[in-house]
């Protein structure tokens, strides 16, 4: 078994599809209407164009919305992304405009630090423990 799909609840998926793509440099790997306004919308690492999926999730259900708020307002990251070097991922989104809600941050044999991702999320960026 392994993981094929994992999803973040965006409220727009064209800004979505925006920022996951020109500004983290994931790939748009499915963009299938769904409906009148929703679409089945996937990203992938450019390095693993057939690896694990991103769906950009309408977040329309009613649940979305308190669960959403209430992990921003604990800090807690929706997603974790991995990076070779999470400083230096963290000066390039920055310079780009990116906020961060924690600046690189070490941690035992990890490096991490979390981004808004302008769509409802905090998502963290780490070093793989070596």
């Amino acid at each position: 078994m392994k993981i094929h799909l994992t999803s973040v609840f965006v409220d727009d998926q064209a800004e979505a599809l925006r920022f996951y793509t020109e500004i983290l440099g994931f790939v748009k790997k499915y963009d299938i209407p769904c409906g009148e306004q929703d679409r089945w919308l996937t990203v992938v690492s450019p390095e693993e164009p057939g690896g694990t999926e991103l769906l950009l999730e309408p977040s329309g259900h009613p649940a979305v919305k308190p669960y959403r708020d209430a992990l921003v307002a604990d800090g807690i990251p929706l997603a974790q992304f991995a990076v070779e070097d999470v400083t230096a991922e963290f000066e390039r989104l920055t310079a780009l405009g990116v906020r961060f809600t924690q600046e690189p941050l070490e941690m035992g044999p990890t490096t991490t630090a979390v981004f808004d991702d302008t769509c409802g999320n905090l998502i963290q960026i780490s070093t793989k423990p070596q």
